[in-house]
C-alpha cells in the first residue's frame, strides 16, 4: 500500500559546522529513529540543500533526515582550493562519524552521487547504504578512443588552454550563472516546465553571488577527472538503488544502467518520467520509492 507523504516546497533552516577551517552548512530534520538508519541527502552541481526541501518534508515523517551542502557550494564556504571527488568523500564521511554520529544511507543527484559512492565505496564504515539519482561520474573506456581528425583535436587543445586562463573561465561563469541562462538549462533538463519556479533559479543564482564562486567554478572543471566508477563499485560492499530520470538529455540512462548493472548486477533500480533532478520534479514518486526500498 502506498503511502502519501507531505511535500511542502520552504526550506528547513539549517546550521554550520566547521571543518577543516571552513563554515560547512547543512539541515537537520526530525529526530533520531533509532529502529531506521538516517538519511543524508547531498545535492549536484550549483545546487544546494535547498534543492532537496520536498524530499525533507516528505521524509522527515519516517527518517532522521539530513542534508548538507558540499564545501563550495549553497551556503558552504567557496575557500581557494582544489575540488574533486576526495575532497568532498572526506567531507561527508567526517560529516557522518561527527555530527550524524552513525554510518547512514548517502543519496546523492548527480555529482553529489559520485560523491555518495566514493563515500561508500571508499569509506564504507559510514554508509549503511546507497541511494544514486541521475548519478555522475566517468566509467573507465574499454579501449582508447578513437583518434580525433586534426582540426577538432587543435580545436579541443585550444579550448582547454584557454580555460585554463581565470579570464576565460570567470567569463564563463558570468555567463551561466545569469538568472536567464539558470532557468534555460533548468528548462531543458526538466521534463516538467511548471517545477522549474522563481524560487528554485533564485536558490541556485544567490550561491553564485558568493565573492569566491567563480574560483569554485574553475576549480572544478580544472581538476582532473576522479576514480572512475567500475573502480568504486569493485569496492563496493552495500546495497544500492539506482533511481533514473529517463528523460535526462544530459546522460543516456538506459546505456549507464547497463553499465552500472554490469559491474554491480546486485542493485535495485527504477525508471522515472522525469528529467536530470526526479528527485526535485516528481518528488512524491521519488520519496515512496526510497521509503519502500529502506524499509520493506
Amino acid at each position: 500500500m502506498q503511502t502519501t507523504l507531505a511535500i511542502t516546497a520552504t526550506p528547513i533552516p539549517g546550521t554550520y559546522w566547521q571543518w577543516r577551517g571552513h563554515s560547512v552548512y547543512y539541515v537537520r530534520s526530525s529526530d533520531r529513529h533509532l529502529e531506521r538508519p538516517p538519511l543524508l541527502l547531498i545535492h549536484g552541481f550549483g545546487a544546494s540543500t535547498d534543492h532537496w526541501r520536498k524530499n525533507i518534508s516528505g521524509l522527515s515523517k519516517e527518517f532522521e533526515v539530513w542534508a548538507i551542502d558540499l564545501i563550495g557550494f549553497g551556503r558552504s564556504a567557496k575557500p581557494e582550493i582544489q575540488y574533486s571527488g576526495e575532497l568532498w568523500r572526506d567531507q561527508l564521511h567526517d560529516f557522518i562519524t561527527n555530527v550524524i554520529g552513525r554510518p547512514a544511507v548517502l543519496a546523492g543527484n548527480s555529482l553529489g552521487g559520485y560523491a555518495a559512492l566514493c563515500v561508500a565505496a571508499q569509506r564504507p564504515e559510514s554508509a549503511t547504504g546507497l541511494i544514486l539519482i541521475n548519478s555522475a561520474g566517468p566509467f573507465s573506456e574499454p579501449q582508447p578512443a578513437p583518434e580525433a581528425p586534426p582540426l577538432q583535436k587543435a580545436i579541443s587543445t585550444v579550448a582547454k588552454t584557454l580555460f585554463q586562463q581565470d579570464w576565460a573561465s570567470f567569463l564563463l561563469f558570468q555567463y551561466v550563472r545569469g538568472r536567464s541562462t539558470i532557468r534555460k538549462t533548468l528548462q531543458k533538463v526538466y521534463l516538467d516546465q511548471s517545477a522549474v519556479t522563481d524560487q528554485l533559479v533564485e536558490e541556485i543564482y544567490q550561491p553564485s553571488c558568493d565573492p569566491g564562486a567563480p574560483k569554485v567554478f574553475a576549480s572544478v572543471f580544472r581538476t582532473p577527472q576522479g576514480e572512475k566508477i567500475d573502480v568504486l563499485l569493485s569496492q563496493l560492499n552495500c546495497p544500492l538503488l539506482m533511481l533514473w530520470g529517463e528523460g535526462d538529455p544530459w546522460m543516456n540512462s538506459t546505456n549507464r544502467s547497463a553499465k552500472f548493472r554490469e559491474h554491480y548486477p546486485q542493485l535495485t533500480e527504477h525508471f522515472i518520467k522525469a528529467g536530470h533532478c526526479p528527485h526535485d520534479e516528481v518528488p512524491e514518486e521519488v520519496n515512496e520509492l526510497i521509503r519502500a526500498w529502506i524499509i520493506d
